[in-house]
């Protein structure tokens, strides 16, 4: 092949050696991370893949590497309905998909994943894992390598995706504490500790006559938000909190609301475990005619997008769901290898974020 012929052809790693003045196996040691090269070296191939627009053949660099540079970000639920049958799955599917882009939540997830892995030259791709197929198939493309772990959001309580990944000895990290002991990494928050702040602004607000919409008692985050934010009144003698079961849904929010001033007509103040469930409730309480936060002061959780849009604009316990996603990130690409690497967690802090509604 003429010079000519090759340089009117994508650039190759003989092109950048010439253009470093190194051999091509330094070219090749640089290109794949390999530590041994003297800086001022690795700074000239640099600049000599940036002249020459070399970009690296992403399969024959990952028979090197042994990583795919990319990740499964997937998405997970396990409803019952969706195991009947091939029809009831598909069309569950799309209802699972929907439900999924509709919660702020999600694409917040998405946020902290991508530009934590946008600058590592690593790339998410999104599964859906709402059936024993789906889950099926989210374990062979991790098998074939064709992923370098994955990243697992879980809708579901009783999710089996989790312990098929452990048992499968694949490399995944879980946003949430599994509801079910699995030797799986996670990142989750201190969901108590916030729960505990939503109960004490509330009390210095003056409120005294308090309940609160929890999220699906079988969900760990739901149980504990809960917990922490019963403890805090009792350990202020309020011995008795009343409660109105949601699912994170506004629709679920509006029902619980509506079944809480039913029952507790005089109630003066309310956490909503989070905040789409919140914006149902100060919807409700808006057509029963109280006042939002003179009669009844509401506080939510998550600070989302969701927290801005109502009207007032909500009180709220921060989750720093960004930062939690790219953590998750970096714990899956930054493991240990070896099939005996522990498993481990991180837990953030919540915030109290102060607007309107209390």
């Amino acid at each position: 092949m003429t010079d000519d012929r090759r340089s009117a052809g994508a650039p190759t790693l003989e092109d950048v050696a010439r253009a470093a003045g190194v051999s091509r196996a330094t070219v090749s040691r640089v290109i794949n991370g390999v530590r041994n090269v003297d800086p001022a070296i690795q700074e000239v191939v640099r600049q000599a893949v940036s002249v020459t627009g070399y970009a690296p053949n992403r399969a024959a660099r990952s028979l090197v590497t042994r990583r795919a540079d990319a990740v499964a970000l997937v998405v997970s639920g396990a409803g019952v309905e969706a195991e009947s049958g091939a029809g009831a799955a598909a069309g569950d599917g799309g209802s699972f998909t929907a439900q999924v882009f509709a919660d702020p939540f999600f694409g917040r997830v998405v946020t902290g994943v991508v530009d934590y892995l946008r600058p590592r030259g690593v790339h998410p791709v999104l599964m859906f894992a709402e059936t024993s197929r789906a889950r099926d198939e989210v374990v062979a493309y991790l098998r074939q390598g064709s992923a370098d772990g994955a990243l697992v959001v879980s809708t579901h309580a009783g999710d089996p995706l989790p312990g098929l990944l452990a048992e499968a000895g694949l490399a995944a990290v879980l946003f949430a504490r599994p509801a079910r002991p699995v030797p799986i990494s996670y990142v989750d928050l201190a969901h108590q500790d916030g729960a505990r702040l939503a109960a004490e602004h509330l009390l210095a607000r003056g409120c005294r006559r308090l309940a609160t919409i929890s999220g699906p008692l079988d969900v760990p985050a739901g149980r504990a938000r809960l917990t922490g934010f019963r403890d805090a009144l009792a350990r202020h003698g309020h011995a008795y909190t009343p409660v109105a079961e949601g699912r994170f849904t506004q629709e679920s929010g509006e029902a619980a609301m509506e079944r809480l001033l039913a029952e507790h007509p005089d109630l003066d103040g309310v956490f909503a475990a989070n905040d789409l469930m919140a914006t149902g409730a100060c919807h409700v309480l808006r057509e029963h005619g109280r006042r939002v936060p003179e009669d009844v002061a509401v506080v939510g959780f998550d600070d989302s997008s969701a927290a801005l849009a109502c009207r007032p604009p909500l009180t709220t316990v921060r989750q720093p769901v960004e930062a939690m996603a790219a953590e998750m990130a970096r714990l899956l690409l930054d493991r240990p290898t070896g099939p005996s690497s522990p498993a481990t967690s991180v837990i953030f802090e919540p915030e109290l974020v102060v607007r309107a509604s209390a």
